[in-house]
């Protein structure tokens, strides 16, 4: 339907805006300003589907090379194994946390692949993405074009003149499509303007792949309305604190993967390096161990990884001991205390409890509670736990060992990896081990008394 709007316009340039000023800014032209009314159309989204039609499911013919693969195996394990074809997939992540960087170094990942890769920039110059991707990028491909620009209208007519594979938007809410009245970064201009990209990434004459990046709140959610996330593919987190140079790259939707799945980064001047060893990067490399350190293996995705958790016990000179975990929650952490005072009788109430992983990483499920306990054990009793020892349980209020998911395949990896001993809850496995002696033990209490902590 038609909708009849009021612009003002320069009689002299030309020069069109919605309200009236006394000098035009565009020819600075005194009292040239009328008003005039125009008749725009909305957005129809036949234009984009006229040829469409139905077709039976099992008629439906799946082509392996819909995945685009970049060169870098991190990224494209969070995607599902690269990125699909006709695919909107949304990244958000804290300002300064690398977006921008990795969409360049994609861009010239995709690029030389032969890909015809578009860069759309709503917040930033030509001059300027050039002069980073000088920085990060040391021979720039010839087939990527760079768009500066807050209009919608016009992305989406460069998009088909340069009949682009892949498309980067940096941000969807700066963008803005002159059919409708709401100024960019308003719910209607974010949804509208990710419905364009959906519309043109499945138009059934040319698949194409977009990423835009959407702001993120305070809050760490990805700012606007619930329903972009609906809109798009896959949404993707890119997670990291200022002062480390740890990022990991995770996926909280993928149409066409495994969600949950991370991708690791570091974050350098020449841009982000992929972590391809973890375990040198979350392992502390020592000659003999140290109290307060004990080592586990979680399961992020369909990865394993080694961490290390780091635990300082100290007397608390306060009413209230602290309980500061960077890694976990805070009631997680002072449940897994209360256990350890409780069905153990370590005394804690007294005592300050500090606990970190070596490189910063996230402890997102309870595979790590054994592990944590026996650290924290470790610091109190001034003990300390070999190197070659692992611990992989969740623990219960009862103080009991609990098994946890795939346990055979982490303990196939540990065994590669070089351990001598893992502590896991009872009844876990009837595998056999060449090199590695398993443990199964009943309760939190009988891992300690099997160290000599107790």
């Amino acid at each position: 339907m038609a909708k009849i709007k009021k612009v003002f316009e320069c009689k002299k340039c030309g020069h069109t805006q919605n309200v009236w000023a006394g000098q035009c800014p565009e020819c600075k032209s005194w009292g040239s300003l009328i008003e005039k009314v125009v008749t725009k159309e909305r957005i129809s989204h036949e234009d984009f589907s006229d040829d469409i039609k139905s077709v039976k499911l099992n008629e439906i013919v799946l082509n392996k090379n819909d995945r685009i693969k970049s060169t870098y195996e991190e990224f494209d394990r969070v995607v599902g194994g690269g990125l699909v074809c006709d695919s909107v997939s949304i990244l958000t992540a804290r300002p300064g946390a690398g977006k921008s960087t990795l969409l360049l170094q994609l861009s010239k990942s995709y690029a030389q692949e032969g890909k015809k890769v578009l860069y759309i920039s709503g917040e930033e110059s030509e001059s300027q993405i050039k002069s980073r991707a000088k920085r990060i990028i040391e021979d720039i491909p010839e087939n990527i074009w760079i768009l500066s620009t807050n209009s919608m209208n016009k992305a989406i007519s460069e998009v088909k003149r340069t009949n682009a594979d892949i498309i980067f938007i940096d941000s969807i809410q700066t963008m803005q499509l002159k059919e409708f009245d709401s100024k960019a970064a308003s719910p209607t201009q974010t949804i509208e303007c990710t419905q364009a990209c959906v519309e043109l990434a499945k138009d059934i004459n040319k698949k194409r792949s977009f990423i835009i990046v959407g702001h993120m709140t305070k809050s760490g959610e990805m700012a606007g309305l619930r329903t972009l996330e609906h809109l798009v593919d896959t949404v993707l987190f890119l997670e990291g604190e200022p002062e480390e140079d740890l990022r990991m790259l995770t996926s909280s939707k993928n149409r066409f993967g495994r969600t949950g799945e991370i991708g690791l980064f570091s974050m350098q001047e020449e841009g982000l390096i992929e972590i391809k060893n973890p375990g040198e990067y979350f392992i502390t490399q020592r000659e003999k161990p140290v109290e307060g350190s004990s080592l586990c293996v979680i399961k992020e995705g369909s990865r394993i990884l080694e961490v290390e958790i780091e635990s300082l016990v100290s007397k608390s000179f306060q009413n209230y001991p602290q309980r500061i975990g960077d890694s976990l929650r805070k009631d997680e952490l002072n449940t897994l205390i209360s256990i350890l005072q409780e069905r153990c009788g370590l005394n804690l109430y007294d005592k300050d409890v500090i606990i970190k992983t070596t490189g910063g990483i996230k402890i997102s499920n309870s595979d790590a509670d054994l592990s944590i306990m026996m650290s924290i054990a470790s610091s109190l009793l001034k003990k300390t736990l070999s190197s070659k020892i692992c611990f992989i349980a969740e623990v219960g209020l009862t103080g009991e060992l609990k098994k946890v998911r795939q346990i055979n395949n982490r303990l196939s990896e540990i065994e590669r990896l070089g351990y001598k001993r893992c502590y896991v809850a009872k009844k876990s496995t009837d595998e056999k081990y060449k090199t590695l002696e398993v443990l199964q033990m009943e309760s939190i209490k009988d891992v300690l008394k099997n160290e000599n902590f107790i």
